[in-house]
Order: structure tokens, then C-alpha cells, then sequence
């Protein structure tokens, strides 16, 4: 065959097959040409047999320059490739070493590296009993080019995997890879699961805990071990930057988002109507991937440890106070808070996904958790429905309002202000601007927003009072109601009857 050498086991089955068969028949059962089994025919040694060969087809392009000029500098950086090299000879013999040096110079230094190079890299391939070890991993997927409701949605995917058997879990993770996305995608692993195992592993974490101050990497190295012991898990982590120690849930990251580029292409759009579609979608994902292992997991489940009576936390709890702008601060992050609580202690506990508030023991409001935008020095979660009353009182004050670009719903709304700024006095601007956004607080807002689009669409500012009535309830759609009043003599006959 070309480019391959005739072995002896060829030989001999050429010959024995040569016996009976035809020597056309003999060859091709052989794995060889008919040019080959006629000069097989012709010798009586094998090719194990044969003197090596000791002298070139051609002359070799090299000779000149190898030992005296290219070995010194590999022994002294034998990193050095074969391209650097071709230049090197290029810079110092214009015009006598060409492209096709290239491959004749690669395949030198690869030979040369086999005998005399660097010792390389040892990878030691583990045995993963059932029930021992179960791995954690982040893994950016903005380039899956995922959209909500038409709007591009940066995310991660926190993916939990049992070494032995593959059974994965993943959950959609919005910011950073906080201790908060850990304890939760993990917890609600191991729940789905039924069961831990002996040993937890992750990567360094480095995006948790690398910039902080030596108190609060304590307090991280603490949360996490309690974490694992409430599940009676061993904490262990790779060497920092040796992610192939992490094979495990290295390569699986790639399979699942491989599996959600496939099915996406089927299901012909990256878009979804909101968080929770995707992450039903990634969820029947993840329960396919899972049947193909269940028989694995079957011996697996049997070795897991049991899991406690209830979850630990998933959330950290620390106060705030409601300033008189209407916005408290939580590690840093700004939300806002309906006006009444203004003044207000709160209880605030942030998970990875949602900020809740509590006064007093009760849960006063919830919100999504603040995304830091590019630009942003602070995360900002301001939501326009807690100011809208207040700004409708004061208009004005929205032209300058420090969180002016933070409270627009969509896109949209932020280039109508544009629009009506450019084009409008500052005081008409503001009370549009507002009127519409009070509008939207009604329960109009996507409405709302395709109204605008077309007015944009045809470059046009909007007409607040008639988008008020053409939005507003009508008249004709509440129902006539009735009352007819019984009447007085009435009650003294039931009084009568009932004496």
C-alpha cells in the first residue's frame, strides 16, 4: 500500500495464499499491489531481513546547515519550530532555502526531538470507582448566541457530573461564578440525584475569591468546606491552570454545549420567549444525555451516600437600609425598593438568581439579581415600577436623575427619551418620557413598546394622550352592572316569620 511498509506477516500469507489462488487473488488478500507480489516473488528474505538502507533518494537540502547551525540553537531553545527556524536560514541565505524546505526541515526536527528532546508531559489515565467523586464547572455560553424575547443573554452553565458513570446536571447562571451559583446548582445536583458522593472537586474558583481581601478568602474557604460537610462530601480542587486534571467535567462542558448547538439548528431559532423556556429547553437536553447512562448510574446510586434531612442555604443574608432615594446597597450591588419602605431596615438574602427582601420575619418584595453591564462600575437592578409615582410628581427631575439609563424596560423606551430629548424642550421631554413609562407600569409595557417601535419605524415622536386612549380601558368593554334594591317591607315579613 503506499506510503506503508510490507510487513513479514504480508509476506508470508501472500505466499501461502499463492499457492492456490491466483496472484491477483494472492495480493489483494494479502493488503498488497500486484507490482508488489511480483517482486516479492523474486526474493527469499523477509523485509525484517533486508540490510537498511544507507543511502539517500536525493540529496538532502539540510546537510550544509543542520549540525553547525540548527543543532546549537536547538540545544540551546529546543522549543524552537520549524518555521522560526526556515527564517532564520532565509535571513541568513537569501534565496537558497524556498517554501518546500519546510516539510523536509519538520520532519528533522521531529526526529531530532525524539531522541534528544525535551522530556514531555505524562498524562495518568484514573479509575473512577462508583460513588466516589462528582465534579463542578462553569463554562461561559455567550457563544451560543442565545436570546430572550430578541435581546442577547450573556450567561454561564454551571454543570455538576458523576466521574464514573456521566450523569450531569446544568443550570443557567446569570454574572459571576459567586459561591451563591455554586451552593445552588450544587444542592439542587445532588437533590435530582439522591444521593453525594464521597469526594466533591472543582477548579481553582479563581473568579470567586482571587481579589479579595485575606478576611473574606477565609470566609470563603469556610462556606465551601461547611457546605461539603453538610453533605459529607470531601472538598478538593485541581492544581491551579492544570485543567485537564478536571477530564472529567472538562470534556462534558463541550459535549453539552455541542448537544445545545445541534438541537438549536432543529429547532431552527436561538430565541426564547423567557428565562424559563431555555432553561426548559437545556433541561430536556440534559435528561437525554442522561438515559444513555442509566445503567451506569443504577451501580452508581447504590454506592452514594444518603443525602441530610433538608438543604443547607443557598443564600447569604446581610442588612441594608432603604435610603431616602429609594435604593438600598448589597455587596456592592444598587437596587430599588418600592417607596414605602423608605427608612426601612431590611433583611436582604441574595441567592445567585433573585434578591429577596424581609421586614420583621415577612418577605416584603423579591427582585432579579443586579448584572453588571459593560460600563457599569456598580451591578443595577432598578426597577421603574417603584419610582414612577414619585417621578410623575416631579418630571422634571428625570432629565438629570442619576439612574435615568437604568430604569427603561427596553431598548425601545431608551431611544424614544433619545428622540423626544433631541427634538423637545427638557421639561415636555420629561413629562413625556414619564407619562409613558407610568403607562407601561400599567401592565402595558410590551404593548407599549410596539407602539413605539412603529413610531421610531417612521421617525415620528410619540402622541402620549393618544397612546393613553388607545391603551386605556374603554368605556364599552366594562360591563353594565345592575343593582336592584329589594324592598324595606320586605325585612318585616322575614322578621315576622322568623318570631
Amino acid at each position: 500500500m503506499p506510503g506503508k511498509r510490507i510487513t513479514d506477516h504480508q509476506v508470508r500469507k501472500y505466499k501461502a495464499q499463492r499457492r492456490t489462488q491466483t496472484q491477483a487473488a494472492a495480493a489483494a488478500k494479502a493488503g498488497i499491489s500486484e507490482r508488489s507480489a511480483r517482486r516479492i516473488e523474486s526474493l527469499e528474505s523477509l523485509p525484517s531481513q533486508r540490510a537498511p538502507r544507507h543511502w539517500r533518494t536525493r540529496p538532502d537540502p539540510l546537510a550544509v546547515v543542520w549540525e553547525p547551525q540548527l543543532l546549537p540553537l536547538l540545544q540551546t531553545s529546543p522549543h524552537l519550530n520549524a518555521v522560526t527556524l526556515l527564517e532564520e536560514l532565509q535571513r541568513r541565505y537569501p534565496g537558497e532555502y524556498g517554501p518546500s524546505a519546510l516539510r523536509t526541515l519538520q520532519r528533522r526536527l521531529r526526529q531530532w526531538r525524539a531522541g534528544h528532546g525535551p522530556e514531555r508531559t505524562v498524562f495518568f489515565a484514573q479509575e473512577h470507582p462508583p460513588g466516589r467523586q462528582g465534579l463542578s464547572d462553569f463554562t461561559v455560553a455567550d457563544d451560543l448566541g442565545v436570546t430572550i424575547a430578541g435581546m442577547p443573554f450573556p450567561h454561564r452553565l454551571y454543570q455538576y457530573a458523576l466521574a464514573h458513570s456521566g450523569w450531569r446536571s446544568a443550570d443557567v447562571v446569570e454574572g459571576a461564578e459567586s459561591f451563591q451559583a455554586l451552593s445552588a446548582g450544587l444542592q439542587r445536583a445532588l437533590w435530582r440525584l439522591g444521593g453525594a458522593p464521597e469526594e466533591h472537586r472543582t477548579d481553582s474558583l479563581s473568579a470567586a475569591y482571587k481579589n479579595l481581601s485575606e478576611p473574606e478568602r477565609r470566609e470563603w474557604t469556610s462556606r465551601y468546606a461547611a457546605l461539603c460537610a453538610h453533605y459529607g462530601m470531601r472538598p478538593s480542587r485541581n492544581n491551579r491552570g492544570e485543567s485537564h486534571e478536571n477530564g472529567s467535567i472538562e470534556s462534558r462542558n463541550g459535549s453539552l454545549k455541542t448537544a445545545l448547538r445541534q438541537t438549536r439548528l432543529l429547532r431552527g431559532s436561538n430565541d426564547f420567549g423567557d428565562r424559563p423556556a431555555y432553561e426548559a429547553f437545556i433541561e430536556v437536553i440534559v435528561l437525554r444525555m442522561n438515559v444513555r447512562v442509566e445503567k451506569r448510574l443504577v451501580v452508581e446510586r447504590a454506592a452514594l451516600r444518603p443525602l441530610p434531612a433538608r438543604r443547607t442555604a443557598e443564600f447569604d443574608e446581610l442588612p441594608a437600609r432603604v435610603s431616602k432615594y429609594g435604593i438600598f446597597t448589597a455587596k456592592g450591588e444598587q437596587y430599588s425598593a418600592p417607596s414605602r419602605l423608605i427608612g426601612h431596615r431590611l433583611s436582604v438574602r441574595m441567592y445567585a438568581d433573585r434578591v429577596e427582601c424581609h421586614l420583621s420575619g415577612q418577605r416584603v418584595f423579591e427582585c432579579p439579581r443586579a448584572i453588571r453591564s459593560n460600563g457599569q462600575r456598580h451591578a443595577r437592578q432598578i426597577d421603574y415600577r417603584h419610582l414612577v409615582e414619585n417621578l410623575k410628581r416631579k418630571p422634571g427631575a428625570f432629565a438629570h436623575w442619576v439612574f435615568r439609563d437604568d430604569v427603561f424596560p427596553r431598548s425601545i423606551y431608551r431611544q424614544t427619551w433619545e428622540n423626544l430629548s433631541a427634538q423637545l424642550p427638557e421639561r415636555q421631554a420629561c413629562k413625556v418620557i414619564v407619562g409613558l413609562l407610568a403607562l407601561a407600569a400599567q401592565g402595558h409595557e410590551a404593548v407599549l413598546a410596539v407602539e413605539l417601535e412603529h413610531v421610531h419605524a417612521r421617525k415620528e415622536l410619540p402622541d402620549l394622550d393618544a397612546l393613553t386612549q388607545r391603551l386605556a380601558l374603554r368605556p364599552s368593554t366594562v360591563p353594565c352592572v345592575v343593582v336592584t334594591l329589594p324592598a324595606l317591607a320586605l325585612y318585616d315579613t322575614l322578621l315576622e316569620a322568623v318570631s
